[in-house]
């Protein structure tokens, strides 16, 4: 019984770790686009297309680490 609360004490851990990181990612790319339209407001199209792949892809991330997390809990 013992190695199934460590799952999923391990399981809650590990996703609670990686959706604060990806929190604190999108939070830092948002205030970086917003900084960055703020000084140049003309360059919005280009900002915008810059930050859009690493906003998705850290997305991603959260999202494998929740399926991955589940995914512990269901098959242990």
């Amino acid at each position: 019984m013992e190695g199934f609360a460590l799952a999923y004490m391990g399981a809650g851990i590990g996703l609670g770790l990686a959706v604060i990181g990806a929190g604190l990612g999108i939070g830092r790319l948002a205030a970086g686009l917003a900084e960055g339209i703020a000084r140049q407001p003309s360059a919005v199209a280009q900002l915008t297309g810059a930050v859009n792949l690493p906003l998705f892809l850290l997305e991603g991330v959260a999202i494998l680490a929740e399926v991955f997390a589940l995914l512990i809990v269901l098959l242990k």
